[in-house]
């Protein structure tokens, strides 16, 4: 984000920096607000009171977002909300639960990808120049790219990640795969960001899931 504000100095005026910062921002917090408490919701209804007593059942994102998170979003494209703690000892259904309160936040980020995708469509149809119109497109389209983006990286079977965990809940604890990931998957999801690996993984979806959503949008012109 910072190198990408480096390059743009030169063409945009100081408004439309902050305002540009600003869609960023907000569209980050709505993101990881959105993810934390689908799995506070789902592990609530799933009958965990763990995470309403924490006061994380709420929309409010200062009760989600995470500072230092945040500012490695800003500095490296890469961040983190407070995680969402659960007792899944409490879930009526335990591997159901499980399941459900991982995968909830990656549903709720595909469904606010796919809402900002069809709101930033239908806006390109729109003929405006002034700096508020400037703040509502790029918020659209940061707010379709952050909700792919989480959900393309939280998919991924890699420990600690909602793909992981999903994974997790259908297998027995001494499962060699949950075993190798639980003692080497911060290792192995640090090599995985560094490389290029990711970087193709993530070019393709997203070029597939904008693909995808825009064709979808277009049906209605």
């Amino acid at each position: 984000m910072v190198y990408f504000l480096l390059t743009l100095t030169n063409e945009l005026s100081a408004l439309e920096m902050i305002a540009f910062v600003l869609a960023y921002f907000l569209s980050v917090c709505i993101a990881m607000t959105f993810h934390e408490f689908s799995h506070a919701f789902v592990a609530t209804k799933m009958g965990d009171p763990t995470p309403r007593l924490q006061g994380r059942l709420t929309l409010n994102p200062f009760s989600h977002i995470s500072l230092i998170g945040m500012l490695c979003f800003f500095i490296v494209g890469f961040g983190w909300a407070k995680p969402v703690e659960v007792n899944p000892l409490c879930f009526k259904k335990f591997r159901a639960g499980m399941a459900w309160v991982s995968i909830s936040g990656i549903i709720s980020n595909i469904i606010l990808a796919f809402v900002f995708s069809g709101l930033f469509y239908f806006s390109l149809l729109l003929n405006s120049s002034n700096l508020f119109f400037f703040f509502l497109q790029y918020f659209l389209l940061f707010g379709f790219i952050v909700n792919v983006s989480l959900a393309i990286f939280n998919i991924l079977p890699i420990y600690p990640l909602d793909g992981f965990n999903f994974i997790k809940s259908f297998l027995k604890y001494e499962n060699k795969f949950v075993l190798f990931m639980e003692r080497y998957g911060s290792l192995i999801l640090l090599i995985v960001l560094i490389t290029p690996l990711f970087d193709l993984f993530y070019n393709f979806v997203v070029i597939g899931i904008e693909n995808l959503f825009f064709g979808f949008w277009g049906l209605f012109l």
